[in-house]
Parts: C-alpha cells; sequence; structure tokens
C-alpha cells in the first residue's frame, strides 16, 4: 500500500503542491521519504484550506472527520463541521446520461418533467427537481459521473499515508489504520444510494410508530424503491426553506404565538431525536440546519440521512446515567461511567481521571440548568478521554456530533431552550423502557425463568463451596494490579541487604585476621578477602546509582 505514496502520478504531484503551498511540514516530511515524527496537525484554518484544495473525497473525509469530536479538540470539528467543496455543477448532458443509465428505459416514460438546473450540488451529487407522470413532485439525487473512480485513487493514497504514520506512538495510540478503514468504508457508503434509501425508510418506519412525536408533525422524505438505483435517489419533494432561515406561521397573531410556536417546534425534535438515540438506537448523525426544513405546510422535515449512528442498548443505558451524572456533577460516577463505555485495555489512571472530572464539573457549579450547554459537556468528555489515552468507541463521536449539531439548530431557533427540561417527561417512559423492554409480559416472563434457574441451581452450588471448604480443597484465584512489581522490588531489596551483610562480614573477616596473627599466608588470606569485599562493595554501590533508586 505504501507503493501509493511512491508512484509518480499527477495525483500525487497535485497533492504533494497543495501540501507545500500550505506549508504543512509534517506532511511535507512524510510524502517525501522524511524521517517520521511524531504528527503535528496543521491548525484548524490550514487543515480546512488543504482538504478544500485537494477536492471532493478529501472535502467529504473532513466531514466525517467532524464527526469525531473523540479524535480531534472542538475548535478543528467547528471548522470541519460547515466544510463544503468548491466543486461546478455537472452539465446536464453527464447527468441525462447517468439518469438513463440507471434506469435501463427512457426517461420520457418516467418523468413529465425534469429542471436541468440543479437545486444543489455536493462533492457526492448533485440535486435535480422533476415531477413524475402522475403529478407527484420528486428530488432526484444523482451521483457526479467518474466520482467511483476518484474515490478509489484518493483512498489508495489515504491508506498508504495511515500506514507510515502508524509506526509512531501517535499512530499506535489511535490506531490510523483502523481509523483510515473506518473513513473510507464510510466514504464507499455513500457512493451506494441503497443504502442510504434503507436508512431513510428506517426512520421513517422508526417515526411512524412513535409514542413521543406526531409523524404528522415530523415528517421524513418517503423514497421510491423503483426508480432507486446504486448511483440515482428519487425521494419525495418537500417544499420547504432550512429552519433558521424560514418565516414561522403561528395560528395565534403577534411575537407571543410566534414564540410558543417555536418552542413547540424545538421540542419536536429533541423528542424526535430522544426517541432515535435512546428508543430505536438508529439516529440521524447529521442534524445541521440545512438538514432540518420547515416546510410550507408548517410541518419540520428531516433529510439527507445517509449519515446515521448506531446505539446499542448498553450504551444507552450508559449515556442516560452519564446525563444524570453531570446534572449532580458527580465526577466519580462520570469516570466509572467513561471507563464502561470504553475500548481501552491497558490499565487507567483512575485518580487521574476523577481529578479531571472535578475539574471540569467545578464549573458548573451553582449553575443553572438552562445555562448549562450539554453537547459542550459532551465535548470536554471527549476531550477528557483522549488526555488520559482513553479509546472510546467511533458512535460516540457521532453521538457528541449529533447532539451539538441538534442543541446548537434548537438555540438558534429557540435560545430559551433547556435540553435537561425537555429530558425529564420522557425519563419515566424510558426507565420503563430500560427495565420492562417494549414487551413488558416477555421480559417478566423471562425474569421467572432466570430466577427459577437460580432458584434449582443455587443449593447445589453452595452444597459443592461447603464440601470444598471443609475438605480444604477450596483455591482461591486472586490476581491484583502492579503486585508482581511489587514482589520484584521487594527481592531486589533483599537481595541487596543480603549481599550488603556478605560484604561487611568479609571486611571484618579480613580485618580479624590481620590482626589475630603476623604469619604472611594469613596475611595474604586476609588481603584477598578485603580486595573482595571491596570489588563487590564497588560493584553494589554501582547497581544502585544505575538503578536510579538511590534516595
Amino acid at each position: 500500500m505504501v507503493l501509493a505514496l511512491t508512484q509518480n502520478t499527477s495525483r500525487q504531484r497535485e497533492i504533494l503542491e497543495i501540501v507545500f503551498g500550505n506549508g504543512w511540514d509534517y506532511m511535507r516530511g512524510v510524502l517525501t521519504g522524511g524521517k517520521l515524527g511524531e504528527p503535528q496537525i496543521p491548525t484548524p484554518e490550514v487543515l480546512r484550506n488543504i482538504l478544500v484544495e485537494l477536492g471532493p473525497v478529501y472535502v467529504k473525509l473532513g466531514q466525517l472527520l467532524s464527526t469525531r469530536p473523540d479524535l480531534l479538540p472542538s475548535r478543528y470539528i467547528k471548522s470541519l463541521t460547515a466544510l463544503q467543496a468548491k466543486v461546478p455543477t455537472v452539465s446536464w448532458s453527464q447527468i441525462e446520461g447517468t439518469i438513463r443509465q440507471e434506469l435501463h428505459r427512457p426517461i420520457e416514460e418516467i418523468f413529465a418533467k425534469i429542471e436541468t438546473q440543479p437545486v444543489a450540488a455536493g462533492s457526492i451529487a448533485q440535486i435535480h427537481r422533476a415531477t413524475l407522470k402522475d403529478g407527484r413532485e420528486v428530488a432526484m439525487k444523482v451521483q457526479r459521473p467518474g466520482i467511483d473512480l476518484i474515490v478509489a485513487q484518493d483512498i489508495d493514497l489515504i491508506k498508504a499515508v495511515a500506514e507510515l504514520i502508524s509506526v509512531t506512538d501517535f499512530g499506535k495510540d489511535y490506531d490510523v489504520v483502523t481509523l483510515a478503514d473506518e473513513f473510507t468504508k464510510a466514504l464507499q457508503a455513500e457512493l451506494d444510494f441503497n443504502k442510504e434509501a434503507s436508512y431513510t425508510e428506517q426512520l421513517r418506519e422508526n417515526l411512524a410508530k412513535s409514542n413521543w412525536v406526531n409523524s404528522q408533525e415530523l415528517i421524513i422524505p418517503e423514497i421510491y424503491r423503483d426508480l432507486t438505483t446504486k448511483k440515482l435517489l428519487v425521494l419525495e419533494w418537500l417544499d420547504g426553506k432550512p429552519i433558521l432561515d424560514a418565516e414561522i406561521v403561528s395560528v395565534s397573531k403577534g411575537s407571543d404565538g410566534e414564540k410558543k410556536r417555536r418552542q413547540e417546534i424545538a421540542t419536536l425534535l429533541f423528542r424526535a431525536f430522544f426517541q432515535q438515540m435512546f428508543i430505536d438506537g438508529f439516529f440521524h448523525a447529521d442534524p445541521h440546519p440545512g438538514n432540518i426544513f420547515y416546510l410550507a405546510s408548517d410541518r419540520i422535515a428531516l433529510i439527507d440521512c445517509g449519515m446515521i449512528g448506531r446505539l446499542d442498548p448498553r450504551t444507552q443505558k450508559i449515556l442516560v446515567e452519564m446525563l444524570l451524572a453531570i446534572v449532580d456533577i458527580d465526577a466519580k460516577r462520570c469516570s466509572q461511567l467513561t471507563l464502561e463505555l470504553s475500548e481501552t485495555t491497558q490499565p487507567t489512571d483512575l485518580i487521574s481521571l476523577e481529578r479531571d472530572y472535578e475539574k471540569m464539573l467545578r464549573r458548573y457549579y451553582n449553575l443553572s440548568l438552562a445555562k448549562i450547554n450539554f453537547s459542550e459537556v459532551f465535548y470536554e468528555i471527549l476531550s477528557i478521554t483522549r488526555k488520559n489515552k482513553i479509546k472510546m468507541p467511533g458512535n460516540m463521536g457521532l453521538y457528541a456530533k449529533s447532539l451539538a449539531n441538534l442543541e446548537g439548530v434548537a438555540r438558534g431557533f429557540y435560545p430559551e431552550i433547556n435540553l435537561l427540561d425537555e429530558f425529564k417527561p420522557l425519563m419515566t417512559d424510558l426507565f420503563r423502557r430500560q427495565l420492562l423492554g417494549d414487551e413488558p409480559l416477555q421480559t417478566v416472563l423471562r425474569t421467572a425463568l432466570d430466577l427459577k434457574a437460580l432458584s434449582v441451581q443455587s443449593p447445589r452450588q453452595i452444597e459443592v463451596l461447603l464440601d470444598r471448604l471443609s475438605s480444604e480443597t477450596l483455591q482461591w484465584n486472586l490476581q491484583i494490579r502492579e503486585l508482581p512489581s511489587l514482589r520484584r522490588s521487594m527481592d531486589d531489596s533483599a537481595n541487596r541487604l543480603s549481599f550488603s551483610i556478605v560484604v561487611g562480614s568479609l571486611i571484618m573477616g579480613a580485618s580479624l585476621l590481620a590482626t589475630g596473627a603476623p604469619n604472611p599466608q594469613i596475611s595474604i588470606l586476609s588481603e584477598i578477602l578485603l580486595a573482595i569485599a571491596t570489588f563487590l562493595g564497588l560493584w553494589l554501590i554501582v547497581s544502585i546509582l544505575r538503578s536510579g533508586r538511590l534516595r
């Protein structure tokens, strides 16, 4: 894979020119075969410029990086969040060719009208508005011609750079090869619009059966499966504007009526995403203002469902407890929950972790809940995990990023919103679901069976335990962390003490022989003993000095 960096291709020359032009010295050394040291990440502005100049694939990589606040500081996340590729629109003739190739039949039989000017253009695709023969308005998301080849070429380069960085301590700590694989798989997944269609349908289905949200007020566009392919996504056209740009219509006239409607919409958004995160475990992972529309029909729509996150029931439970621990300013509980979430197998300094949480949470003492920005708190939690070299699951980055986007949109739309106030009314139902599940009867029956099995097995297990105690065959297998190093230290100390006693005895014996008899042979023996004692004594002093434990 490293050969991808050494091949003299026009693409690599272009990358070199862009990197050199922006003055990123570390990557200059990597790409020119220089000595590898600790990676120096460019400033947020330089990184943003490099990604934009490198083109659509690297812009998409930057957008994916913006979903990993567990890896990058918050200033980088903010810089990359609104990253957009400066790409020209593709001509209609090329787009038309892709549509005809994907549908395998004349588009005149399907569409009554197609607007040849795109309504939006991105790094992977561009959007055209069209009308079906039956009069339904649709949006067509058409993949840019040749983008799959560009992605494949750049993916090789990304993996090659990751392999080079992997030999450094930075690369080992963050497992950059695995990260590169995750990012490249995400890039490849975005090239298959069938997956985005499946994600959209799943979110739409979950919302339809929600007890927390009225699916008539918050909608997700319908997918036209018979017209959707790997490179073409056809979905329901929704007439509206990004939520922060829209004028809100309210039944009640005046500013109070608009304020009340804004509060209702903000509550609706929070409920929808809380359900996705804490009930479904399947959530829209990119709720920035451009993906939340206020429709002309006074409804809210979520669009662009290509990026989703997943949370398993165990993680959902821990995250709810983490939210409560933050409210209680409980640093010890936050530390415990962090370790429960982490994928770190190496020993962690729990005292240092608790100290960092105490320092972070201390800023929220005597602060009203309305003033706490919970998304920033979760960003700080991820910063603490980075500092303590605790590896968190990748979905934590998506979760924190989604929560930050959601809270940012909600505060921009209705500044008086309070995340905890929106969460409190749902907690009873949430805890009931976590305890009993969606099917309480099945949960009760399963618990009854577990209790029955425990009641049957317990007497036998107690009998075996008592039998082993009485026969003295019971063995305890205990492992105490740091005990081997403590034992080695004690062995070293005992050996040195014994050695010192031997040296002292030799010196005393030599002295007694030298003073006890004038016999030349005895004098020679005493001198030999003294020389041996001197040599051993010097050797002992040198070994103590070399160990660095003189004090």
